[in-house]
């Protein structure tokens, strides 16, 4: 008799489990788009570092122009990795970058996010002097 009890149990769970409605999720639901925008790339500081520069701007590793525009289609747990680079151009060149990343699901209305590099002169008379870049990138829901 216990063993019939469990059997009849054991059934009920079966049937009110599958009687449970589960809502259709398709893959892209869980998807957003994100236009991200290098806006610019200003040398706002430079105490004798340099001259001659090489700057660029990267979205999710990928390199950006000034000016130029990505659209990214990312799940809402993935990130927008915002990176910039600046090198001095010389013989010896000094160069330093720093990224942010942004959680997609973060993004619900249009970002401007401001990324600093500054880069330290390693030789010289003036060593040690700085620089400092500031790249604006803007982020936003399509």
């Amino acid at each position: 008799m216990r063993m019939r009890e469990i059997k009849l149990m054991a059934s009920l769970l079966l049937l009110f489990s599958l009687a449970i409605p589960v809502p259709f999720t398709s893959a892209a639901a869980g998807n957003v788009k994100i236009k991200v925008t290098l806006v610019s790339m200003e040398l706002t500081e430079n105490n004798h570092v340099g001259n001659e520069w090489y700057t660029a701007g990267y979205i999710n590793g990928k390199e950006i122009a000034e000016g130029s525009s990505m659209v990214l289609d990312l799940k809402t747990t993935e990130s927008v990795k915002l990176k910039a680079y600046a090198e001095e151009q010389d013989k010896i060149p000094d160069s330093a970058e720093a990224s942010v990343s942004i959680l997609a699901s973060a993004v619900t209305k249009t970002i401007s996010k401001a990324v600093k590099v500054t880069v330290t002169e390693n030789r010289g008379r003036y060593s040690g002097n700085t620089a400092t870049w500031k790249f604006t990138f803007k982020v936003e829901k399509q």
